[in-house]
């Protein structure tokens, strides 16, 4: 158990392409999600996407990316955070031919099925600041001192 007074060592997934950085961080292979908070790694996980990355889950990966999912809806503090805007996630990008109806649809319908927030961040910089704010305050209620 991690004591109550020491700041949460968040934890980094070993797979990430282009992990975000944190003033205390480790990084280690995650069973789910990209980065998690240590000693409640099953509990508590954010995953992560780019616009064209998130657009690839929706389309061809799709099933590896909602079992990815289903595990996240299992656990009591989960996200996914976009690094884009609705709107440009609702534009795609020149790489995908998704219509805009069918991108939504999915979103919905993950956020829905699987209980699971998701934050969309205008860009990567605000992304890694929700992402931290997040993984900090699952860290204070698992905890319980909040």
């Amino acid at each position: 158990m991690i004591p109550h007074h020491a700041n949460p060592i968040l934890i980094v997934d070993t797979r990430e392409q282009r992990p975000y950085s944190f003033a205390d961080a480790l990084t280690k292979t995650l069973h789910t999600g990209d980065y998690s908070v240590e000693g409640f790694e099953d509990r508590i996980a954010i995953e992560r996407k780019s616009l064209s990355d998130l657009l690839g889950c929706i389309g061809g990966g799709r099933e590896r990316f909602e079992r990815e999912l289903e595990r996240l809806g299992r656990m009591p503090y989960a996200a996914l955070i976009i690094e884009a805007s609705l709107r440009d996630v609702l534009q795609g990008d020149m790489h995908s031919t998704l219509h805009p109806n069918a991108v939504l649809g999915s979103l919905c319908a993950w956020s829905m099925r699987y209980r699971l927030p998701i934050w969309f961040c205008d860009n990567r910089r605000l992304a890694q600041m929700v992402t931290e704010r997040l993984l900090m305050k699952a860290a204070k209620y698992s905890r319980g001192s909040e």
